[in-house]
């Protein structure tokens, strides 16, 4: 658990001392876009930016009855990020597994990218896919016409 929230914490307490040292310093307005800077990265680099999280099984179950993508990501991970900001509001269509958490989902990760757990790793009808187009994922959450 302590592992997906190390780095947005040494991010938020970086920031923190950066811009505490550049107040104290009599650049305040530095220090403040400064700390915001590092705040935001922080928050970018976060799980709360992800939708809930389920493990691999519940994912596969519920993938196979409403043919959603299932999308396994981490913490940290700059492509997962990517994916999910672009994908917007959308993303919350998809079946998000955090391999940091479920041991089944890396193992599924690393089975189809050469042992490496390689993500975000997206399965489209059990059909995986490693670091796909967020457009190309994007027409796989619309909702059916």
């Amino acid at each position: 658990m302590m592992r997906v929230w190390f780095l947005p914490l040494l991010l938020a307490v970086a920031g923190s001392l950066v811009g505490a040292g550049l107040i104290a310093g009599g650049s305040p307005g530095e220090g403040v876009v400064l700390l915001v800077l590092f705040l935001l990265i922080a928050s970018l680099n976060s799980p709360l930016i992800f939708p809930g999280s389920i493990g691999a099984e519940e994912a596969r179950r519920r993938s196979e009855a409403d043919g959603r993508p299932i999308v396994y990501w981490r913490p940290g991970c700059q492509f997962c990020i990517r994916l999910r900001i672009r994908l917007g509001r959308r993303a919350g269509r998809a079946h998000w597994v955090n391999i940091w958490r479920d041991p089944d989902g890396a193992a599924a990760v690393r089975a189809v990218n050469d042992g490496n757990e390689t993500v975000p790793t997206v399965f489209v009808a059990g059909r995986p896919h490693t670091n796909p187009d967020s457009a190309w994922v994007r027409e796989r959450l619309a909702p059916p016409a």
